[in-house]
């Protein structure tokens, strides 16, 4: 779990995903829509992205991706980040994370 943190500290938005996962692309595009410009992880792209599939496994993710990281917390995965959205929470919590200004 260092990994993971090490990875999403200091940076407002942290997405691990994979490459050839379609609910993650659809999250990455979901808040690229509001201007924030996440940081992403493919981890089938990684050379330690096993490693750190493991950790997000061993964190309670299942499945594993797309896990997203906002103000350094785990939100969650697709379910989370799109009821958050529903509810018209998500654009206030970037804004509180300083991913996005407007």
């Amino acid at each position: 779990m260092d990994s993971i943190t090490r990875l999403t500290a200091d940076k407002p938005v942290v997405i691990f995903s994979k490459s050839s996962c379609c609910m993650c692309h659809t999250i990455k595009t979901l808040i690229r829509s509001f201007g924030a410009n996440p940081t992403v992880y493919e981890l089938d792209e990684l050379p330690n992205g096993h490693q750190l599939e493991r950790a997000l496994v061993a964190s309670g993710r299942r499945p594993s991706v797309p896990a997203v990281y906002i103000g350094e917390e785990l939100v969650g995965g697709a379910n989370e980040v799109m009821s958050l959205h529903v509810k018209g929470k998500l654009v206030p919590l970037l804004k509180q994370a300083k991913a996005i200004w407007v």
